[in-house]
């Protein structure tokens, strides 16, 4: 297995680093919008997880302005970008490879994630709490959104039957 075939993974666990949600989000998106990964997850199909995707994504944008905001290296903010990299890295590496994917996207996101808190305290000492968080929600969403769409695929429709 090549580099190449699980950059989408190794990319979504880069946005983990930052956002643990925002994979789970962007995938749940991708899949409303009847995209399919090509690693095969049905979890991703649930209806409970789709839903609980997307409100923690949306929570975490929302918790990381919060001066009670934890760094996101803490044990559970390090869990959280573990299992969400795992589940992204698994659904968007190629099919037949999912555990490959999954440990690519760990082994990017644990690292990085002190690599982005680092860079985050840096701009937070000079624009501040909110303004820094704001800048990277949107820079790891557009991310986020452009590696699981660059990873996807729009779903066959059936054929209609014209008899």
């Amino acid at each position: 297995m090549s580099l190449r075939q699980l950059l989408s993974s190794i990319l979504i666990g880069a946005v983990a680093s930052s956002r643990s949600m925002t994979p789970m989000a962007t995938l749940t998106v991708a899949r409303l919008a009847g995209r399919n990964t090509p690693g095969h997850l049905a979890l991703l199909d649930r209806p409970l997880f789709r839903a609980g995707a997307l409100a923690m994504g949306v929570g975490e944008l929302a918790g990381d302005k919060m001066k009670t905001a934890p760094d996101r290296t803490v044990f559970l903010g390090l869990l959280a970008r573990v299992m969400s990299a795992g589940i992204a890295g698994a659904a968007l590496a190629p099919a037949g490879r999912e555990r490959a994917g999954a440990a690519a996207a760990v082994t990017t996101a644990v690292p990085l994630a002190y690599a982005t808190l680092a860079a985050r305290k840096r701009a937070m000492s000079h624009i501040g709490q909110t303004r820094s968080g704001l800048i990277e929600d949107a820079l790891v969403v557009a991310a986020g959104a452009l590696v699981v769409a660059l990873s996807t695929r729009r779903r066959a429709t059936p054929p209609v039957d014209r008899r």
